[in-house]
């Protein structure tokens, strides 16, 4: 292609793309930002477009085509590159496989364009499309690519399967997507994720003061960057929060006595005596309890996975006492069952006979009540914290105790719950609770 040539068709590519995003800007002015935070470059390797997060690179033929077949399709072609880079697609693969994260993350785009109220993008939805929506509204609360990618993984899609979805879904091209192995600084990969936190952050709260009739007609976007805005927390980090500072007898290989030290020089000159401290100040959990809600609306496999987990993380070494003072309840609305566990091994027994009591409603009050009476019975030493495994549809508790409590839900069933303000709340991924562990669950029963 001459210099003439191609200079004639990176204009208008690019006129192409400004006026898909006038267009969006005009029926979603709460997507400004977003919307103008991409340039455009000509790349004729291109297929049709895609996007790095800086730039949407462009094949210019292939959006004349679509320009000239449909405008609508260049609209969502626009708007679905800008929501990858705001729900940072980009930048959040981790160890996913790449073939299912790129469909699940375009199945998650594409039904949220589905969902608009828009002239510019709408669309018939076509077969396949309702039938994957139908399918994972029996699975997911909110249609986030981690919680799709889980259920497509759990399917263990044929490769017929997988090429069907992908034809439904296809939109635009990923491979400027950063990839682990490319080499490229961490630091560049940071930028990008927080650039566009920023901009997702700022239109969360833009759609937040938009009028009602403007809000409805988005679907259930704003649920959407919601959850994608949720702070992020590792579960395993999370839990230390809950440990207290206690004297333990051990070794204490960073500290030695100075008298000793300075006696060994003074009797044999160049000879100090160590003597290691016999006490040595560490973090580690004390007291705390875990309630799991147990009701017919709260999945009996994530219960067995938050377990699991926990039961994962508590029994190293490093997190446990000598002596624990640890209460697994049960409850749904009303307290089913109470084990204490005081030791490494009564938890490993616990997991090997583990019977998941319950099946009514929900009500968070009854464990709170149930500890306070517990407390005045002088059955905890020093309590730190109480961790709520639920899926949130229930009642809580209007007054604060005197511990901390964190209540803990699933990505794939969270709704925004209603938290109180004084609790805690950290939303699980699946991943969080897929340890790398020895199956127990063929002891556990439902009763």
């Amino acid at each position: 292609m001459s210099k003439e040539l191609t200079e004639k068709w990176d204009r208008i590519g690019k006129e192409i793309l400004e006026t898909a995003r006038n267009e969006l800007y005009l029926n979603m002015r709460f997507l400004d930002l977003a919307l103008c935070s991409l340039s455009f470059l000509l790349d004729t390797e291109v297929k049709r477009a895609g996007t790095d997060g800086c730039a949407v690179h462009f094949e210019p033929y292939a959006l004349a085509e679509l320009y000239q077949s449909d405008r609508r399709y260049l609209n969502r072609l626009y708007l679905h590159m800008v929501f990858h880079c705001l729900f940072r697609h980009l930048t959040r693969r981790g160890k996913r496989r790449e073939d299912y994260w790129n469909l699940s993350c375009d199945i998650a785009m594409e039904s949220i364009i589905d969902g608009l109220l828009k002239r510019s993008v709408r669309r018939a939805v076509d077969p396949v499309r309702k039938e994957t929506y139908e399918m994972l509204e029996g699975r997911l609360e909110v249609f986030t690519a981690e919680g799709i990618y889980q259920v497509l993984m759990e399917q263990r899609l044929t490769e017929k399967q997988m090429e069907r979805l992908e034809q439904a879904f296809w939109v635009d091209d990923h491979s400027f997507w950063p990839r682990e192995e490319s080499g490229e600084p961490p630091e560049l990969k940071e930028q990008l994720e927080q650039k566009w936190q920023d901009i997702a952050e700022r239109t969360e709260t833009r759609m937040e003061t938009i009028g009602r009739d403007q809000s409805e007609e988005s679907g259930n976007l704003l649920d959407q960057i919601r959850a994608e805005n949720r702070k992020r927390c590792d579960y395993r980090a999370f839990l230390k929060k809950f440990a207290v500072l206690r004297e333990e007898m051990q070794v204490d290989t960073d500290s030695f006595d100075y008298g000793f030290y300075s006696y060994g020089l003074r009797l044999y000159g160049n000879m100090p005596l160590i003597e290691p401290q016999e006490f040595k100040e560490v973090k580690k959990i004390q007291d705390f309890i875990i309630a799991v809600d147990t009701s017919m609306s709260c999945s009996g496999e994530l219960i067995k996975s938050f377990l699991f987990e926990t039961y994962g993380i508590l029994s190293e070494t490093s997190s446990f006492f000598k002596k624990v003072n640890v209460h697994i309840i049960q409850c749904d609305e009303a307290v089913r069952s109470d084990v204490e566990i005081t030791c490494g091994e009564e938890l490993a027994d616990y997991m090997e006979n583990l019977e998941i009591r319950g099946g009514g409603g929900t009500d968070f009050r009854p464990v709170f009540s149930y500890v306070e009476e517990q407390k005045e019975k002088g059955r905890f030493g020093s309590l730190k914290g109480l961790l709520y495994f639920t899926d949130g549809r229930g009642i809580f508790p209007k007054k604060r105790p005197d511990y901390d409590v964190a209540f803990l839900f699933m990505e794939e069933d969270y709704s925004d719950a209603a938290v109180p303000p004084w609790a805690i709340k950290l939303i699980l991924e699946p991943e969080d609770l897929k340890p790398e562990r020895k199956r127990l669950d063929k002891h556990i029963r439902f009763v």
